[in-house]
């Protein structure tokens, strides 16, 4: 158990580190639901080109504020999200004190967030009364560290079905693909990046169903799966 980890753990909410950002500006626009669009940056993978958090020895070491607006059981579900990465990976999540770069949890409205590290401060919004679990938590974390939605893989054809005749009308880019890179890893029907099968559905129908099984649920995991474990592994040679 490293001291980062512990220092996590003992942290009370009295300990939160206010800050100050024009959470205000930020546009209403999101791709894939839950991705916020950099202007500098399109939604193909950029851990290629520079979103990747850095590495110091053997730990990737993220700065976090969390907003002093939630509640201290809120804030310990964040926290409790954030430390679930110690124990699995070399991601280490350390308060923010004068680090450029770092992660703000605010409760805005809705669960997003950017894909890949961005410069300077980057907010994710974990909307009280529907965002704060810690799959969500996860979820968009996976997001700030790099990662796409499962059902974008460049392979998803092979084992989902994506039925657009279902999706509102609109919302049918939250169903593009995205040229990935998968690490090696399989397709998994049980990651927390992985749609539910009503996403985005206009008449009540599925959206999107696996191949292998249509009645398969898919976007009900409670966690973390392995492979999204194993992905931050080897994105980040841990």
């Amino acid at each position: 158990m490293t001291p980062v980890f512990l220092l996590l753990l003992l942290l009370s909410v009295d300990l939160i580190f206010p800050v100050v950002l024009c959470v205000t500006r930020i546009s209403n626009f999101l791709i894939y639901g839950d991705i916020k669009p950099n202007s500098k940056r399109n939604a193909d993978p950029c851990t290629a080109t520079g979103c990747k958090w850095p590495k110091s020895g053997s730990y990737v070491y993220v700065p976090v504020v969390i907003s002093s607006d939630f509640t201290e059981e809120e804030s310990n579900t964040i926290i409790g999200g954030l430390v679930s990465f110690h124990q699995s990976t070399c991601i280490r999540f350390v308060w923010m004190t004068n680090h450029v770069d770092f992660l703000y949890f605010f409760p805005g409205t809705g669960c997003w967030s950017y894909l890949g590290r961005q410069e300077g401060g980057q907010v994710i919004s974990l909307q009280k009364n529907g965002c704060v679990y810690i799959n969500t938590v996860q979820h968009e974390v996976l997001h700030a560290l790099g990662f796409h939605h499962e059902h974008a893989r460049s392979d998803r054809d092979s084992y989902v079905n994506v039925n657009l005749q279902n999706v509102q009308p609109g919302y049918e880019s939250n169903f593009d693909k995205v040229q990935t890179n998968n690490l090696g890893t399989p397709y998994d029907f049980q990651s927390v990046m992985h749609y539910p099968n009503n996403a985005f559905s206009q008449n009540g129908q599925p959206t999107i169903t696996a191949k292998s099984d249509p009645n398969l649920v898919l976007g009900g995991a409670a966690q973390m799966s392995s492979n999204d474990i194993a992905r931050v592994n080897r994105l980040y040679q841990c």
